[in-house]
């Protein structure tokens, strides 16, 4: 049995709320051609998970967030190369 505890951070970012949800490291499959993860951050939508960042276990939670945030700004609200708009528009 797995001792990896799960997290989660509901984040603010420009008034909308994001939730992330750490999942623990998944081993490599052959057969589903999907390789191996280690312990991961995903941004939680629509029922589907992004996947965002390594999670390193031990890390401040202060940090953790500021790396979230960061993440959300660039791949959220950060704008698509050569129209200036953002990727939400």
């Amino acid at each position: 049995m797995s001792s990896y505890k799960p997290e989660q951070r509901r984040l603010v970012c420009r008034g909308r709320e994001f939730h992330f949800v750490s999942y623990e490291a998944r081993a490599a499959s052959e057969r589903r051609g999907e390789s191996a993860l280690p312990p991961m951050w995903f941004l939680m939508n629509e029922g589907k998970r992004r996947p965002v960042m390594a999670h390193v276990i031990g890390q401040e939670s202060s940090e953790t967030e500021r790396a979230l945030l960061r993440w959300v700004e660039k791949e959220v609200f950060g704008a698509l190369a050569g129209n200036g708009k953002s990727r939400e528009q």
